[in-house]
């Protein structure tokens, strides 16, 4: 944990910030340096940022909630990222 804090009862760390060590694979590299570049974000802001719609999509799935992209053409798309399935605690902040 970063800044010395430590986890409480919970695992949360008291202080602003918490230093965590990823192994990306490959496809996962190349799309976090694409998204920096497509944004002019940090590496860190956009992992952030990332982890944050992550939860939120996956708290809406989870909800019942089904996630569309609207195609250039106007088409709407279905994007399945998750198991049908998704068995997990609801994020709440």
């Amino acid at each position: 944990m970063a800044g010395g804090s430590k986890p409480d009862a919970k695992g949360r760390s008291g202080g602003r910030f918490e230093r965590v060590t990823v192994n990306l694979a490959p496809a996962a590299s190349h799309a976090l340096e694409h998204a920096a570049a497509l944004t002019g974000d940090s590496k860190t802001d956009t992992i952030n940022r990332a982890l944050q719609i992550y939860a939120m999509l996956a708290d809406a799935v989870d909800q019942g909630a089904a996630v569309y992209v609207r195609s250039p053409d106007g088409e709407l798309e279905r994007q399945r990222l998750f198991a049908e399935r998704f068995n997990r605690v609801p994020f709440r902040q």
